[in-house]
């Protein structure tokens, strides 16, 4: 299957992508499995999953107090603000898997650096080592390699806050029905794609700038 697994949808304030456009744009690219991974909220996860629940997979990317987590399987929010630890904890109380997005990334204040990284690798359940939207390959590089270090599996994500990022970053995975079964074909899973220009940022820029004209909540 081919699987996206880091997308922002209109519910994070920093995206131009709305769920309808979104489904319309994985259908025609045969993206088969998606996780919606807004920041801080699963509302328009929770909408999608209603409207296709075979192809949408709830996930959140979540702030904490040393960088952000992504995570999948949700069934409720997860705090937020909260240490790496506490969030991983109540990603387990509700079932799901969590990793780190964009480990490493040294252009994103939100990233987790190498210091805050390493206590919790024993506790994560995979890396990102694919992030379309690092600025810098040799960043997703070296997650790729600290994840190989320590076991983990990884993932690959586009990242997309527009249409035209999905699918720019995705994984050929074999069917899974469970977070474990996810888990376990990660680590079968091949990774395909490439890193996005520069100027998808200046989107996101502007996406923040139309958010506050919305009238709906995404």
């Amino acid at each position: 299957m081919l699987c996206e697994l880091h997308v922002h949808t209109t519910a994070s304030r920093d995206s131009l992508l709305t769920p309808k456009e979104l489904l319309e744009i994985c259908q025609r690219k045969g993206l088969e499995r998606v996780a919606i991974t807004d920041h801080n909220t699963i509302a328009a996860a929770l909408h999608l999953k209603e409207m296709d629940p075979q192809r949408i997979i709830v996930g959140e990317e979540v702030r904490t107090d040393r960088g952000e987590l992504i995570a999948y399987f949700l069934t409720a929010p997860l705090p937020v603000g909260r240490s790496p630890e506490e969030t991983i904890a109540a990603v387990r109380a509700q079932g799901g898997v969590v990793g780190a997005s964009h480990p490493l990334d040294r252009f994103r204040h939100e990233a987790l650096r190498r210091e805050a990284l390493l206590p919790l690798l024993g506790l994560l359940d995979f890396l990102e080592g694919l992030n379309a939207r690092c600025l810098r390959p040799a960043d997703n590089t070296a997650a790729q390699a600290l994840a190989r270090q320590h076991g983990l599996p990884i993932t690959a994500g586009s990242d997309a806050h527009c249409a035209w990022e999905l699918g720019r970053a995705v994984m050929d995975l074999s069917p899974f029905d469970s977070p474990a079964s996810f888990l376990e074909s990660l680590r079968r899973g091949q990774v395909r794609g490439h890193t996005s220009p520069c100027w998808v940022h200046i989107l996101s820029t502007y996406a923040k700038i139309a958010s506050r004209l919305r009238s709906a909540p995404y």
